[in-house]
């Protein structure tokens, strides 16, 4: 299968596996659980998969851990697109959910969605062995919880009052918590499923998660909102230190290139059945080309 199928597979099944998942909750928060958990690249249900069939685990399992960090992701664009946070109106090409509803229902349907998350790995069909799913409800929490993923927001929150805006440490320290953490989990998890030491995957995510951000960034300034799905240019606006502010386009571009090669090298452990982590990588840092 081409890169396009396999990640189009990964789309079909995870939305299949969150539709099944979802289908229990009803009014406005179901409504808009279901709303914001639909469509998306779902690049970490891709990482999930793909690593887990490194090592042979079921994708029935797989897919149950790849459900749930989009889950995770789904609530965290919620609450990230909030007043009160980044005030985005846009997503996906479609309203925000407190712009499709209302505050409140917003920040419910994050919660449920991230506490879903927890109930699919707790669950007995995503391992037989009791050990294994909490080792992977254990490092999703940390992942997305106040040293991992809400640290980094809480950072980014706060470098936008702050005196002095941040330099290339802060920024890729903020990033690597806010985006990184849960681009790192899905490579974590499918190491756990499949018994195996994470360590050559956690580098490949590690380097991935920087490089997609830089990418992200390049996107802000030179991407197309109607293409993207949200607003672009709204860091600028905002005065915000990027990698693009403090680089330069070019320097940015360059930095992203020789991340996806990093990415590459801790990969060669696996050879050739790491060929789809490998062509991801490259399909991240050519969003902007």
């Amino acid at each position: 299968m081409s890169l396009a199928e396999r990640l189009r597979a990964a789309q079909d099944d995870t939305q299949s596996a969150l539709d099944v998942a979802l289908a229990l909750f009803d009014g406005p928060v179901g409504d808009a659980m279901r709303y914001a958990s639909a469509g998306g690249k779902r690049l970490r249900a891709f990482l999930v998969l793909e690593t887990s069939a490194l090592f042979d685990v079921p994708r029935a399992r797989a897919l149950r851990a790849a459900a749930a960090i989009e889950a995770v992701h789904a609530y965290s664009l919620i609450h990230d697109d909030l007043p009160c946070m980044d005030d985005d109106d846009m997503r996906r090409g479609r309203p925000t959910v407190h712009r499709r509803w209302d505050e409140a229902t917003a920040v419910l349907a994050g919660d449920a969605l991230q506490t879903c998350a927890f109930e699919l790995l707790a669950g007995a069909e995503t391992d037989p062995d009791p050990a294994i799913r909490a080792e992977l409800v254990l490092t999703l929490a940390q992942a997305a919880g106040a040293a991992g993923m809400v640290r980094g927001q809480a950072l980014d929150i706060a470098a936008e009052t702050a005196a002095e805006p941040l330099d290339l440490h802060a920024i890729t320290e903020l990033q690597r918590l806010k985006t990184g953490r849960l681009l790192e989990w899905p490579c974590r998890a499918g190491a756990i499923l499949g018994r195996a030491d994470p360590a050559p995957l956690l580098a490949y995510a590690r380097h991935l998660g920087l490089a997609f951000q830089i990418v992200d960034d390049l996107l802000d300034v030179e991407g197309d909102a109607a293409a993207m799905g949200k607003a672009a240019g709204k860091d600028a606006e905002a005065g915000k230190a990027t990698f693009v502010s403090l680089l330069g386009v070019a320097e940015a571009r360059a930095r992203a290139d020789a991340l996806v090669t990093d990415a590459e090298g801790a990969l060669l452990p696996f050879g050739d059945r790491a060929a789809s982590l490998i062509s991801v990588a490259r399909y991240v840092v050519d969003r902007d080309r």
